[in-house]
């Protein structure tokens, strides 16, 4: 009669077996042979043998925590950064609004135009009627700066006695004369959109409007996508006119901005390009123009002069009264179509905006700071605008105001529509805001949910030209990706930004970034953060392992960052992740260039600077390297984490059947495995003694004759002893699993025996978990192979024991009833003894037996306490694979031993 034998496989992820000396199981006999980490479009049913296997290795996968990400105790542009302070720009400034210009500056053409052949003529303001007389009116002197500042000085002590706010820029109140002259013409003209403008004065709003209530009136309403078309695009709104230098209504000091600065997107409807300004069909430029002089009269001079009238005003509620005038000046803007570079005065109507900055108020400036962006800024006042949100931003407790505001859009536009060789520094404290306000909870689900993850995406695609070295915007650029990449590690946080993810492609996208600022630290270890996240989930994890050249990729960066311990534990735990699913994983990243060599040099340097301190102590103080005082800190703790994400890697690898024997031979790694066994305590390290149990596991599974392990099988042996005998169920059952190898040596037999093992093993079988009896079996199926362990087995009572194993876990677990079997087969094989008698079961346990064989022979008897159709077909495949054949052979066994 033949006899069984166990030999246990690769216990981390199932992966094709090895030939072994011995007769396997038939679980062993058809194992899974996986592919790589894809969908299988083969619609068939699984087999039995898939499904058995899967089923008993999915509890027996090893797992590891996923390495802590600290969370930013202070809001700083560059927190703790591997840059110097003279490199990065500041994350603390002030900013008044002397600092801003108006107008909008734009940046040089380079070029220098030829003069224009004519005579200049004087200006003429629009607003007002030259003189009937002279053809031509004279300009008029500026106003005397001495009483405009002698008349602002005492509102704005009443108001803020902090702050440095200037008087809003003089203005001069249309006239009547001059209204029912603009009502003559439009009704001359006869043109409907100026009408209606004049017109809507005699409206009960207007009317309130025009005579300077203070009163809160209802919020701006953004406008929708469609209407933000039509207003860039001129369509139904009215269209935009053309720039003058003349400027009615408000008399702002300086020149009216010309300059036109190209944008991409809409943004809230600000940001757009500005095209040929020629009116609806052939309207005259100049009927355009008084068009607008109407509007700006009547619907945006009064709310101007609102806001100069509060905040001289000095009340109480000041600030949300002001918040409000705003609101509404940027839906009157809105509705004129006057947003972005459209508006005439526009250079004008930022002074007036930027004096306000001056209050110090949080609140204000937000609004300030939209209305701002949508009007088109650039150059220096874009930077100023978008290094004020930032300020904002730092404080905690202003992210309400971000809650309750569509800033992140104006943000978010500045990104996608930005040239970052142009406007550089300001996108790096645009992005900046925005990692701040994805450390909180709320704001980052808002920033997902408006495409943060698309958006940054894009920012990644425009930085890639300014990636080489040589690169004049190289620096800015590296900054910029810090501030994105933080975002970003922030962002995967959440389980709902997986797809997009995917979806936008960010992984590869990462993958270059790496690649091209493969030596900034503080971007490497940001990405490898992001990494770890989204590699534990399986959608991620597939397309990271499929993109080109990543683990190439990781091995450089292991090898360039070595010290850095929070990047080297971040990509360890990556390439585990993915080792972990994917066969083509494990072959890919064993045959990258460098591979052995980076791991085992990690091994050999963490391994060798641990020196735990003694027990029941907390975390000491990392000490340097005194042989090379150039390395950085480094503690026990530290380089614990590291080896146990190491050798998980190693453990996983070795599961590749073309892997697993070339890692079996190597004398290098056997050692550094065997003498963290040997060095390291269970009290101290038990997640990584049990993760090196595991790697000597999987690399006792292929016995071929150049396996360091088969020829070291002894030695391991009496390692794993202090695993065995440990206080750890994790400890415990790895190195009965390993025993189950190496039990097919009758030198590690024979040193079982002698040193009682094979007790504890007979022992653990009256444990009540199936795993612990699974690994017990094993042993123990092995053990009784030889007819003198044989006896001594059938002496302790194994048989016994293993009958009552099979009828507690039969119906529950029928490929552990079928190990069971096997081994209850071995013990009963005759010339167990020294006398030759066939077996020292007496007749009641063998009637016992054949009591509890012929119930579970039984189909319906042996399923009964199944219930759920797709369970009952699941234990019905293992009933009939694992446990029919050989309890049918064990039975008639049993029969003829009574007869």
């Amino acid at each position: 009669m033949k006899s069984f034998s166990k030999s246990n496989s690769p216990d981390l992820i199932p992966g094709p077996a090895g030939n072994n000396h011995h007769k396997m199981s038939s679980l062993e006999r058809k194992r899974e042979k996986h592919s790589p980490f894809t969908l299988n479009p083969d619609p068939r049913r699984k087999t039995s043998a898939e499904i058995v296997t899967e089923a008993r290795h999915s509890l027996r996968t090893l797992r590891t925590q996923r390495p802590f990400t600290p969370r930013d105790n202070h809001r700083q542009l560059f927190g703790e950064t591997s840059r110097t302070q003279d490199s990065r720009p500041p994350s603390t400034f002030s900013l008044y609004a002397r600092n801003f210009e108006a107008p909008d500056s734009r940046p040089g053409s380079g070029t220098r135009l030829s003069p224009l052949e004519h005579k200049p003529r004087l200006p003429v303001a629009q607003d007002e009627d030259p003189d009937p007389v002279s053809p031509m009116a004279l300009p008029k002197p500026p106003s005397d700066p001495l009483e405009l500042k002698r008349g602002a000085v005492g509102a704005r002590a009443r108001l803020f006695r902090a702050g440095s706010l200037t008087t809003l820029p003089p203005v001069a109140w249309p006239t009547e004369g001059s209204l029912r002259r603009e009502r003559q013409n439009c009704k001359s003209d006869g043109e409907i959109g100026v009408r209606e403008s004049v017109n809507s004065v005699s409206s009960p709003e207007q009317r309130a409007l025009s005579a300077k209530g203070r009163g809160r009136r209802a919020l701006y309403v953004e406008p929708t996508d469609r209407e933000r078309r039509d207003k860039d695009s001129g369509g139904p709104s009215k269209p935009a006119p053309p720039r003058t230098n003349s400027v009615s209504g408000l008399r702002f000091h300086g020149g009216v901005d010309s300059s036109i600065r190209p944008g991409k997107g809409a943004g809230a409807g600000a940001r757009t390009e500005l095209g040929t300004e020629l009116g609806n069909g052939d309207r005259p430029a100049s009927q355009e123009a008084e068009d607008e002089s109407v509007v700006w009269n009547v619907k945006i001079f009064p709310l101007l002069q609102e806001l100069e009238s509060i905040a001289a005003g000095g009340s109480e509620d000041a600030v949300e009264r002001l918040c409000d005038a705003c609101d509404c000046l940027h839906g009157a803007l809105a509705e004129q179509g006057m947003l972005g570079r459209r508006c005439r005065k526009r250079a004008g109507l930022l002074r007036a905006l930027f004096c306000l900055i001056d209050l110090n108020s949080a609140q204000l400036n937000l609004q300030l700071a939209k209305l701002t962006l949508e009007l088109n800024v650039s150059g220096k006042n874009l930077l100023n605008i978008c290094k004020l949100i930032f300020k904002i931003s730092r404080s905690e407790s202003n992210d309400i105001l971000f809650q309750n505001n569509s800033i992140i859009d104006s943000l978010l536009c500045v990104l996608r529509c930005e040239d970052v060789c142009v406007s550089g520094e300001a996108v790096l404290y645009c992005v900046g805001t925005l990692k701040f306000l994805s450390g909180n909870s709320a704001l980052l689900r808002l920033l997902l949910a408006k495409d943060c993850v698309g958006v940054a995406t894009l920012l990644i695609q425009k930085l890639h030209p300014l990636s080489q070295p040589d690169h004049t915007q190289f620096t800015i650029g590296g900054h910029i990706h810090v501030q994105l990449t933080a975002t970003l590690r922030n962002l995967a946080d959440l389980p709902e930004s997986r797809p997009l993810f995917v979806s936008h492609g960010t992984l590869a996208e990462l993958c270059l970034v790496l690649r091209h600022h493969h030596g900034d630290q503080d971007i490497c270890t940001n990405i490898a953060r992001v990494f770890s996240k989204l590699s534990s989930y399986s959608e991620c994890c597939l397309v990271l392992a499929q993109t080109p050249g990543c683990y190439t990729l990781f091995i450089e960066l292991l090898s360039k960052h070595q010290w850095k311990q929070d990047l080297v534990v971040r990509l360890l735990f990556t390439l585990g992740n993915l080792t972990s699913r994917s066969s083509e994983a494990r072959k890919h990243l064993f045959t990258a260039e460098g591979c052995m060599s980076v791991l085992l040099g990690l091994y050999h340097t963490y391994h060798g600077r641990w020196d735990p301190p003694p027990a029941h102590t907390p975390r000491t103080p990392p000490a340097r390297d005194t042989c090379n005082p150039c390395t950085p800190f480094l503690g026990w703790w530290e380089s614990k984490d590291v080896l146990v994400k190491l050798v998980r890697v190693l453990a996983n690898m070795s599961i590749h059947p073309a892997v697993g024997p070339t890692l079996a031979a190597n004398t290098d790694l056997i050692h550094y495995l065997l003498n963290t066994l040997e060095l390291r305590s269970m009290q101290e390290s038990e997640e990584l003694l049990v993760n090196v149990a595991a790697t000597i596991n999987n690399l006792s599974f292929y016995q071929e004759d150049s396996s360091v392990v088969r020829d070291r099988g002894l030695t391991v042996a009496k390692l794993l002893l202090k695993l065995l005998l440990s206080s750890s169920i994790d400890g415990m059952l790895e190195a009965t699993r390993v025993f189950g190898n190496l039990t097919q040596s009758r030198e590690v037999c024979d040193f079982i025996i002698q040193n009682n093992v094979h007790q504890f093993m007979v022992t653990l079988l009256d444990s009540k978990s199936p795993e612990v009896c699974f690994s017990a079996c094993g042993v123990l199926t092995n053990l009784a192979l030889n007819p003198p362990c044989r006896t001594t087995l059938t002496q302790e009572g194994a048989h016994t024991k293993l009958a009552d194993c099979l009828r507690d876990f039969g119906p529950v677990d029928w490929q552990l009833a079928g190990l069971v079997c096997q081994t209850l087969w071995n013990l009963t094989e005759e010339g167990g003894t020294e006398t030759g008698a066939p077996s020292t079961m007496n007749n009641q346990e063998r009637e016992a037996l054949l009591e509890v064989l012929t119930l579970y022979l039984n189909e319906e008897d042996a399923l009964q306490w199944t219930s759920g159709d797709d369970m009952r077909d699941f234990h019905r495949l293992c009933w009939e694979l694992e446990f029919l054949p050989v309890a049918k052979r064990l039975r008639d066994r049993i029969q003829t031993q009574t007869d």
